[in-house]
């Protein structure tokens, strides 16, 4: 099973909640704590909370999905802007 470990910064965000609620929470599931070689302490999540972290990560996943298609359509659009005014310049048309 992965192993997924946020600081009370991340986890608070996930949880949309401040970092203090955040470090509440942690003590309240009693989630693994460790303090990492750069001083941040971070918390291993549960099943639940990775749970939660995979479905923002989907979610934004579609919005880059959503981005995505709409830059490719907009250079569709171009692209066929660009190919009219050139079929106007080989007729002559100003």
């Amino acid at each position: 099973m992965p192993q997924i470990w946020m600081t009370y910064d991340e986890l608070a965000t996930l949880n949309g909640c401040s970092t203090a609620e955040a470090r509440q929470q942690a003590l309240h599931l009693s989630l693994d704590r460790r303090k990492s070689r750069d001083g941040n302490t971070r918390v291993k999540l549960n099943a639940a909370l990775m749970g939660r972290f995979f479905e923002t990560v989907r979610e934004s996943d579609f919005a880059l999905d959503d981005a995505i298609a709409a830059l490719r359509e907009t250079h569709r659009q171009m692209s066929g802007v660009i190919a009219t005014g050139q079929e106007s310049l080989r007729r002559g048309v100003a």
